[in-house]
C-alpha cells in the first residue's frame, strides 16, 4: 500500500471512530508503528489530525465536523470530569450563555437549581434540559436550526445576544490554539459564538485536550478573550503554561 492511500485511509478511519492508535492501525495495516507516525506527522502537518500520547484525533474544517451523537461517546469521563470543574466557577452570576455542544450541555446539567438563574442557550437541548428546573429561566435563541448539533445559528440568533450583558459564558471550540486563537468550521457557528463572548463580563472555555493545537476554519475569539480555561489532564502541564502566559487561568482536571 503506497503511503498516499494508507494516509487517506487513516484520515477515514480517525473521522469513523474519533480518534487513531498507532499501535492498532500499524497491525490493521501491516507496517512498523514508525510509518504510522511518520503518516500521521505528514497528516498533521496537512491539518487533517492531532497527535497526542500514541494516538491522533481528526481536526474539524470547513469540509469535516463530528455530530453531536458522535461527541456524546468519545473521551466522556473526561468530558464530566471537565462540567464538574467548570461549574464551580459560576459564583455569584445571575445571567449564564452555555455554547452549543457536548462538554457545555454538561455543564448546563449541573448549574445551580437552588437559586433563580437565567440561562441563554443556542442548543436546543440544553434548553430543553435545563428548562426542568422551576427556578431557572430559559431563554433560546431563535434561528436555522443545525441537524448535526441542534443548535440555532444565523443573524436572529447572534442578534439577540447583542442585546444582553451576561455574566457568565460556557464556551467550546472545536480548535483551541496559542497562534489561530478559538476556531469552528461553519461561519455562522462562529458568528454566534462570537457574540457570544462579547456579551459576556466573564468566559469560561471547556474543552478536552485533543482540542488544543487544532485550528478549525473560523476564529471566533482569541485565548486572552477567557478568564478561565477548564481541560483534562492530557494537556501537559508545560503546554497548559504556555496557554495561562496568554491570559487565561488553565485548570487541568
Amino acid at each position: 500500500m503506497r503511503a498516499e492511500e494508507r494516509q487517506r485511509r487513516l484520515l477515514v478511519l480517525a473521522r469513523q471512530s474519533g480518534r487513531v492508535e498507532v499501535a492498532e492501525a500499524a497491525a490493521e495495516f501491516g507496517v512498523a508503528r514508525e510509518t504510522v507516525r511518520r503518516d500521521l506527522s505528514e497528516l498533521e502537518r496537512r491539518g487533517l489530525i492531532r497527535r497526542t500520547h500514541g494516538a491522533a484525533y481528526p481536526v474539524e474544517s470547513a469540509g469535516f465536523e463530528t455530530t453531536l451523537a458522535r461527541r456524546e461517546t468519545q473521551q466522556v469521563a473526561e468530558k464530566r470530569r471537565i462540567a464538574a470543574a467548570a461549574v464551580q466557577l459560576v459564583g455569584e452570576a445571575e445571567t449564564v450563555f452555555v455554547d452549543e455542544g457536548y462538554t457545555p450541555e454538561l455543564v448546563a446539567t449541573l448549574l445551580p437549581t437552588d437559586r433563580p438563574l437565567t440561562v441563554l442557550t443556542a442548543s436546543l437541548r440544553t434548553a430543553s434540559l435545563v428548562s426542568a428546573s422551576e427556578s431557572t429561566t430559559v431563554l433560546l435563541a431563535g434561528g436555522r436550526v443545525r441537524a448535526g448539533t441542534q443548535a440555532t445559528v444565523g443573524s436572529w440568533a447572534r442578534d439577540m445576544l447583542t442585546g444582553f450583558v451576561i455574566d457568565l459564558a460556557f464556551m467550546g471550540a472545536n480548535g483551541i490554539s496559542r497562534e489561530h486563537g478559538l476556531t469552528t468550521p461553519d461561519p455562522a457557528v462562529a458568528d454566534v459564538k462570537r457574540q457570544a463572548v462579547r456579551s459576556s463580563r466573564r468566559r469560561v472555555l471547556v474543552g478536552v485536550h485533543s482540542k488544543f493545537g487544532a485550528s478549525s476554519f473560523c476564529r471566533f475569539a482569541e485565548v486572552s478573550d477567557f478568564d478561565t480555561i477548564v481541560t483534562d489532564s492530557g494537556l501537559s502541564a508545560p503546554e497548559a503554561h504556555r496557554y495561562s502566559l496568554l491570559g487565561p487561568q488553565v485548570l487541568r482536571v
